[in-house]
């Protein structure tokens, strides 16, 4: 019979985590262009992991391909009119916004990106995008082997947001913090053809006073 475990008697220390929550406002300095996977997109994907038939290519519907493009923070209406876009509030994955601000650790050098994943988190799913209501931008997409594809995506400019940002104090004083994402806003940015990806679009600095 196994021997029963011994019960814990002598008190544990942990270090105490010195959790802080800034709130960091940025404004954009060049439209932000997004690009969610569509739900046609997606079923195209599983259809073809699960080996089923094609049922062929079907006509581009360049309306359908812009709403769809957009996070609809309320939920996008089963046939979203040009009155639900304008009255729509649209956000952004808080991910992305991390992960500009971790890429920009290269820049900084005070920082490794791997330390700088665990030292803070932009909190919630999606960051909303406030300014003036997205446009449908076109652009052509080269897609392989010389062939192009037209594709429509949510636009918008101007832009703004407001990033609530939990950090470990014991790791990055909160100046720290904010230098990163005005270095991520400048040399990184977000979303579609951003600075990383070779594009001028999805830069923003950090607010300053008086800015709104």
């Amino acid at each position: 019979m196994a021997a029963a475990p011994k019960k814990m008697t002598t008190a544990i220390e942990l270090p105490r985590l010195a959790i802080e929550t800034i709130e960091i406002p940025i404004i954009g300095d060049s439209p932000l262009i997004v690009h969610k996977f569509s739900e046609k997109a997606k079923k195209q994907m599983l259809d073809k992991q699960m080996k089923k038939a094609s049922a062929g290519k079907e006509a581009k519907d360049p309306w359908r391909d812009f709403v769809e493009s957009m996070y609809w923070l309320d939920g996008m209406p089963d046939a979203p009119t040009e009155e639900d876009v304008t009255k729509g509030r649209f956000g952004f994955p808080a991910v992305g916004f991390k992960a500009a601000a971790v890429t920009a650790c290269t820049s900084i050098g005070s920082i490794t990106k791997v330390a700088a994943r665990q030292a803070f988190h932009v909190e919630g799913e999606f960051i909303e995008i406030k300014g003036a209501p997205p446009s449908m931008r076109e652009d052509i997409a080269r897609v392989g082997m010389g062939t192009a594809d037209l594709r429509y995506r949510g636009e918008f400019d101007p832009w703004s947001a407001t990033l609530t940002v939990k950090y470990n104090a014991n790791l990055m004083s909160a100046e720290q913090v904010v230098n990163l994402f005005e270095t991520a806003g400048f040399a990184v940015g977000v979303g579609e053809w951003r600075p990383e990806r070779d594009g001028p679009y999805g830069r923003f600095h950090v607010a300053k006073g008086g800015e709104a």
